[in-house]
């Protein structure tokens, strides 16, 4: 067991970093939220960091909640609304997932890249965040499938959970939760220093019977 206080840790994580005045978004969510019917809705996005994917839905008419375990990630990104016009679309909120959920009902939840080097049950954050979709609302998990360079996570032995386990790990009823998409999709991705490189993606969707 870590024990390192992960606010402590995350709010260290985004202080040091220069705030963004346009984050972007992550490649999957424009890529898959693109097609959805319907096109918009109640989104939740877990573990928002610099708010990328919350603006780019609100931009597109989505009603946004977004929620990191980080004060510093959730002041930022309120700013950010607020600047950009969003702030009617966009509630950010501090949630330590381990402990507290947001209240409510979605469309849509997303969570990209809902990895940490501290403890977490990940399986039971995303099994509740399936039960809070209404009927034919969809999770879209975006894992990494690979080490990118620029990763803060170097060990060769780490192992990717492949989507279909991911999905069997939630405890889902199947008579009430549909997996539409599970697969490994590569793409070229950018780091936070211009470089580029080859990743893989593991991305699940699954879908709340209607």
């Amino acid at each position: 067991m870590s024990s390192t206080d992960p606010v402590v840790f995350w709010d260290g994580v985004y202080a040091a970093r220069t705030a963004a005045a346009d984050p972007r978004p992550n490649a999957r969510l424009t890529e898959i939220v693109t097609e959805l019917d319907p096109p918009v809705g109640d989104a939740l996005d877990l573990g928002c960091g610099e708010g990328g994917d919350a603006l780019w839905l609100a931009r597109r008419g989505w009603r946004v909640t977004a929620v990191d375990i980080s004060a510093v990630a959730v002041e930022r990104l309120t700013a950010l609304a607020r600047a950009h016009g969003l702030a009617d679309r966009i509630a950010a909120a501090r949630h330590d997932l381990a402990a507290s959920f947001p209240e409510g009902a979605f469309d849509l939840v997303s969570a990209h890249y809902l990895h940490t080097p501290l403890d977490l049950d990940r399986a039971a954050v995303l099994g509740r965040a399936a039960r809070a979709l209404r009927p034919g609302g969809r999770l879209l998990v975006v894992d990494h499938g690979s080490t990118a360079p620029w990763s803060w996570n170097q060990d060769p032995d780490v192992r990717y959970a492949p989507p279909r386990e991911v999905a069997a790990g939630l405890g889902l009823d199947p008579a009430a939760w549909t997996v539409e998409r599970a697969d490994a999709p590569r793409r070229t991705a950018t780091g936070p220093d211009g470089d580029t490189a080859e990743v893989t993606d593991h991305v699940l969707i699954v879908r709340r019977a209607a």
